[in-house]
């Protein structure tokens, strides 16, 4: 690959902060950007930011995560679990970004195709990508969905992957804003949704840029 490898962490519907972070990237064709998920609930435009991805998607090589968020999202919308979880959790917030009227069909059919492409991880060259977290002793395709979408690295930094891959995850927020960089795993949530901010990486080189939740470039 010619082009760069590029992580963004978690989102949550914070679409200034990302359209910054793209503004300062300036994605090429041939980039690779890969975000990690929790793209909705909790901050303002949940629906702009998957806008943004959809656009993005048509200007460089996107791979798209799914998280645990966009997960209790779609098992409410497809009406295989109670909303309540999901509303408690920032759902609230994505609803009125889609202009919710009662009717559970309030996903655009470029959304809908947007959700049901979201992947569970992904291996590039030295680097293996999941929201959250993953079992050291098991090959990707083996991994449980719960690992990979809901752990938290408060529960336990799990151990380098057999693979000799370094992890880069998302899911669990630093509220410190910083990243959490412990050598064989990076998690580039750094808590945009709490005040923090958003982060985008560049890897091997560990470049970073970063906004805050205003949309102003802090590095």
């Amino acid at each position: 690959m010619n082009g760069r490898l590029i992580a963004i962490g978690d989102i949550h519907g914070f679409n200034k902060p990302l359209q910054t972070l793209l503004g300062a990237i300036k994605p090429a064709p041939e980039d690779l950007i890969v975000t990690l998920g929790d793209y909705v609930d909790r901050g303002p435009d949940s629906k702009g930011v998957i806008d943004t991805l959809i656009e993005l998607g048509q200007k460089t090589q996107l791979v798209a995560l799914q998280g645990n968020h966009e997960e209790m999202m779609l098992n409410v919308v497809r009406g295989d679990e109670p909303h309540h979880a999901w509303l408690r959790y920032g759902g609230v917030e994505t609803l009125e970004s889609y202009n919710f009227d009662g009717e559970m069909n309030f996903l655009p059919p470029e959304h809908e195709a947007f959700y049901n492409s979201l992947g569970d991880y992904f291996i590039h060259d030295q680097f293996f990508f999941t929201h959250a977290a993953y079992d050291p002793n098991l090959e990707m395709d083996q991994q449980p969905t719960e690992l990979l979408r809901w752990h938290s690295l408060r529960a336990g930094i799990p151990d380098p992957h057999f693979s000799g891959r370094t992890a880069v995850v998302g899911h669990t927020a630093n509220h410190e804003a910083e990243i959490l960089d412990v050598g064989h795993l990076i998690c580039l949530d750094t808590n945009c949704y709490g005040g923090g901010l958003l982060t985008a990486m560049e890897l091997p080189s560990k470049r970073v840029w970063q906004s805050n939740p205003e949309g102003v470039l802090i590095r």
